[in-house]
């Protein structure tokens, strides 16, 4: 994974995610989900479009099942937006940069 994006587990959710004063856009993940891997290159760029504005981060569902639990996620990939420690927005499927940015915009 890249250093772009910031990997968020179980043990570091509350700090990184919920207690950020930045919006998080979140990427559930699973490593034998497809087009989960194929989106990684447009996470990075938007990663990098967004420093310092957006935190973007992936969480692995298989390691971390405890926290897409707690969030519904039944399908991957799937994007949540957070803002203020809630959900603000969410999106499943695989999604391009573009249509990650048109997503994201509303929301800052």
């Amino acid at each position: 994974m890249s250093a772009k994006l910031q990997t968020f587990t179980g043990e570091n959710w509350q700090k990184e995610v919920l207690g950020s004063d930045q919006p998080v856009l979140v990427d559930f993940w699973a490593e034998w989900c497809k087009p989960c891997l194929a989106m990684v290159p447009d996470l990075e760029s938007v990663a990098e479009a967004y420093a310092g504005r957006v935190r973007v981060g992936k969480l692995n569902v298989e390691e971390h099942g405890q926290v897409a639990e707690q969030y519904g996620i039944q399908a991957m990939p799937t994007l949540l937006v957070f803002k203020g420690g809630k959900v603000a927005e969410q999106r499943v499927g695989k999604m391009s940069r573009d249509a990650i940015v048109k997503f994201l915009d509303p929301l800052l």
